[in-house]
């Protein structure tokens, strides 16, 4: 297999093992599914209260994302991620089996698969960030583009299986069998991850808090992080067209059946195949990925004109395939590049951002393309859409193409704790967890003629060190001493101090020694560190002697490493 196939993840056995449960997973979820939707429909009383309730089943299910979606990419980097892993499908497995058991003891109504619906959504919300951020464990870098083919490929199979599939098994073994072969197929994925390791940190925990304070903190500070986003959101907000204008071009434009809508999302489906397995591992070897997603962008503002023009149903299935095509090639990429701009430590809680960033770009996008649809008709939003596009993608061409992704092709963000100015620096005792805040300064003495340098390496610190962890960053010159500069950077607590170590990567620590490298002094630089005792001095209950007691002195520790 060559570097650019679509298959090269497969042959790193736990992630094939892993894809291949997710396959067969994502073919009974999609099958359940479909039992579910007929379930609801035969139990329903009255034609009105059935739609309503067929209505309910999406946000039933999209719910759980935007309520619990960053929460759970906070917990995907506190906790074990494969225990998250577990609890997550051990979850989805209970929710689908109970649903079969209480069919089979007749006690299933609309609501109760309405609540069962949004349990399971409740599971695949914290199931999503962290199985976002153990693939890139699982697989090579070299493997990371194709293991995200695969991933959108297993969805598009599961897409296309599952509810033909469903639909079989309800003729001949019923709905309550679809739902208890749902909920084994969910616990098959729990063995192809028992023979994966995950790494785990020595470091203390962050709290819940500090965990999302740290995401938003990262994204403030990573530039990388925010065009990741930019992108995503602009591309969703785009795709948004299709899944709510596409179910109308075919309803009403075309006047297929509402059997015969499947194959529209069906050939979407087969399109999404062929962009997987012949189409991106041929386009990956010869453009970059900001290029690669530009050219998805101009077939689609195409796409959108030929949905407006096209108006016989044979013909219509190879543009919803063009659909597919396109969706798959600007999804893969993206994900690709989120995931190399993301730092481990952080995964699960970037992946998080970047779902609910998107999802709700998707939804604003929605809303607007049925707006403009209701009120001008299907074929000036289709328009008007691929219009914007163009006009987009011509603006960043002007600015010279400001939010590209190709940086992530080069990025290096494996975490590789450092020491800063590999300074050394004696602790006359371990702080506790909790202690802080926590103060580091850094003297130094720089030679003027390299002022500019240091000017740009000393930025790049400063966001190197808040993107971590710290919460202010300063820098002073000495007015009395000459060429004598002095660092300030506040850390909320001593774990925060020690995670901030931890959550150093080659790039930042590149950085960091270029920075040292301007220091003239005769002796290197002065490293301290101090700990905060204001809860002490305000506290009226507790007046701790031992805090101030002389502490027993231990041995010199590394600058950063406690």
């Amino acid at each position: 297999m060559t570097r650019t196939s679509s298959w090269i993840a497969l042959r790193n056995p736990t992630f094939g093992k892993l894809w291949f449960a997710t396959v067969v997973s994502g073919i009974c979820v999609s099958a359940h599914e479909m039992a579910a939707i007929w379930v609801i429909n035969s139990i329903s009383t009255a034609g009105s209260h059935s739609t309503m309730l067929l209505s309910l089943m999406s946000t039933a299910a999209t719910l759980p994302f935007f309520l619990f979606i960053l929460p759970a990419g906070a917990l995907a980097d506190m906790m074990d991620r494969k225990k998250m892993l577990y609890v997550a499908y051990i979850w989805l497995a209970v929710c689908a089996g109970g649903l079969a058991i209480l069919g089979w003891l007749n006690l299933l109504t609309p609501y109760l698969i309405l609540g069962s619906i949004f349990l399971i959504g409740t599971g695949f919300a914290f199931n999503a960030p962290v199985f976002s951020a153990v693939v890139p464990e699982i697989v090579s870098n070299e493997e990371l583009p194709s293991a995200s083919t695969l991933s959108g490929l297993q969805l598009n199979i599961s897409g296309i299986i599952g509810p033909a599939l469903g639909g079989l098994l309800l003729v001949f073994v019923g709905a309550n069998t679809v739902f208890a072969l749902n909920a084994l197929c969910l616990l098959a994925v729990l063995v192809s991850i028992a023979p994966w390791k995950p790494k785990i940190s020595k470091l203390p925990l962050e709290s819940f808090f500090e965990s999302v304070i740290s995401a938003i903190r990262y994204v403030r500070y990573s530039h990388g992080i925010r065009i990741i986003l930019i992108r995503n959101a602009i591309f969703s907000f785009f795709i948004a067209i299709i899944p709510a204008l596409l179910p109308v071009v075919g309803l009403k434009e075309l006047h297929v059946s509402p059997s015969n809508l499947g194959l529209l999302f069906a050939s979407m489906g087969i399109g999404s195949v062929l962009a997987a397995v012949l189409i991106l591992p041929w386009v990956r070897a010869r453009f970059s990925p900001d290029t690669l997603t530009r050219l998805a962008a101009l077939l689609s503002s195409i796409v959108y004109v030929l949905m407006a023009l096209i108006r016989e149903a044979p013909v219509f299935l190879l543009v919803a395939a063009l659909v597919g095509v396109v969706w798959t090639v600007s999804a893969s990429e993206l994900w690709v590049a989120a995931q190399r701009a993301m730092p481990g430590w952080a995964r699960g809680r970037m992946n998080a951002t970047v779902i609910m960033v998107s999802q709700g770009a998707m939804a604003l996008g929605g809303i607007l393309w049925g707006t403009i649809a209701e009120t001008a008709g299907v074929n000036t939003a289709l328009i008007v859409a691929a219009i914007l596009v163009l006009a987009v993608l011509t603006l960043t061409h002007l600015l010279r193409h400001p939010w590209s992704i190709d940086f992530t092709m080069t990025a290096n963000l494996d975490s590789v704790p450092v020491a800063v100015m590999n300074i050394g620096h004696k602790l006359l005792y371990r702080p506790q967890p909790k202690d802080g805040t926590v103060l580091v300064t850094i003297e130094f003495q720089l030679d003027r003629s390299r002022g500019s340098k240091f000017v740009d390496l000393m930025h790049e610190v400063r966001l190197i060190h808040l993107r971590n962890g710290a919460y202010s960053w300063q820098l002073f010159e000495d007015p009395s001493r000459l060429n004598t500069f002095r660092i300030e950077m506040m850390v909320p607590s001593w774990t925060q101090y020690m995670l901030q170590q931890e959550r150093m990567t080659k790039a930042d620590g590149e950085v960091i020694g270029q920075a040292e490298s301007l220091h003239v002094g005769p002796n290197p630089p002065e490293v301290r560190t101090y700990l905060a005792v204001n809860k002490e001095l305000l506290s009226h209950k507790h007046r701790d002697a031992e805090r101030f007691a002389e502490p027993t002195p231990r041995k010199e520790a590394a600058y950063g490493t406690g």
